[in-house]
Formats: C-alpha cells, sequence, structure tokens
C-alpha cells in the first residue's frame, strides 16, 4: 500500500507542479494532464491554475500519509 500511495503522490506532484508552470510561464507544453482534466469538468474552466495547486497539494499529501505509513510499520 505504501508503494502505491508513493507513486500515486509522486505522480499527482510532478502533473500538479508542471501544471502550474505550464500556466504561468508556458513551458512543458508536454504535460497537459491537467489541461484535459480542466476541459472534461466545466466547472474549472478558467480555474487551471488552481487546479493544478490542489493536485500538487494532494499529491504531497499522498506522500506525506504514506511517509506516515513507514515511520509507523518502523516502530
Amino acid at each position: 500500500m505504501k508503494r502505491i500511495l508513493e507513486f500515486t503522490g509522486t505522480l499527482l506532484l510532478v502533473f500538479g507542479v508542471c501544471g502550474v508552470l505550464r500556466e504561468l510561464t508556458g513551458w512543458f507544453s508536454l504535460m497537459g494532464l491537467t489541461r484535459y482534466v480542466t476541459e472534461y469538468f466545466s466547472f474549472l474552466h478558467g480555474r487551471e491554475l488552481f487546479a493544478d495547486i490542489v493536485i500538487a497539494v494532494v499529491g504531497f499529501a499522498l506522500l506525506m500519509i504514506a511517509d506516515g505509513q513507514r515511520r509507523a510499520a518502523g516502530r
């Protein structure tokens, strides 16, 4: 379970950060996964930067949960 959380958290964090950079600077046009998410959900139109930040924060939270599981298993 820990590995799944780490993998998912890492992916979400990378996609979120790349999405923020893409929105602010225009870089990482190939990493436009969040662009598809914002096109699919109509309530996110015009809020792409907010969606990218939320995706990055969720990824970071998953990494912290995985780290907490690792520390709890180490006791």
